[in-house]
């Protein structure tokens, strides 16, 4: 039996079918990219908006913002609750931001800088609540820390020992 001569279009053929496999993985890949572009606009999205959030409270609250903290624990019961929501939601957002936005640092920076008003806050909470900063992550737990130290700020007086 002799061995049937290949044409032109089959050899041809072979090479279009694999071209389109390329192209079609390409397009794939592409679609894979866009999709995680989409889920990382959305996350970041997200912390924009529960930044905004915060500020908005911030301004509704200023006396939040740069608390006077033996002040608010002397106001009753009500106050102090207000007040433990308004920095869990302050620490909500700053754990929002560096997990989405990580490679800004100013994000870091602006929350640190607000940080240091609620550390006597946190001190405490901490000293009452060891496992308290369990509840956020890694990195807002070592932000809290790390300011504790830099402003001197340890049980058992609680106190923002430098500004």
């Amino acid at each position: 039996m002799a061995a049937k001569k290949t044409t032109w279009w089959q050899k041809l053929g072979n090479g279009a079918q694999i071209a389109s496999a390329l192209i079609a993985a390409c397009g794939f890949a592409a679609v894979l990219f866009q999709i995680n572009e989409i889920r990382n606009n959305s996350r970041a999205a997200s912390a924009r908006q529960t930044y905004l959030g915060y500020m908005d409270m911030a301004f509704k609250n200023p006396g939040y913002s740069v608390p006077d903290y033996a002040k608010i624990k002397s106001a009753g019961k009500d106050e102090l609750v207000r007040y433990e929501n308004f920095v869990s939601y302050f620490l909500y957002a700053c754990e929002e931001a560096m997990l989405t936005l990580e490679g800004k640092g100013e994000w870091r920076e602006s929350y640190a800088y607000d940080l240091k008003y609620h550390l006597p806050y946190l001190c405490e909470k901490v000293k009452a609540e060891p496992n308290y900063l369990s509840t956020y992550n890694e990195k807002t737990q070592e932000l809290v820390k790390s300011s504790m130290q830099r402003f001197r700020v340890a049980a058992p007086e609680c106190k923002l020992m430098r500004s």
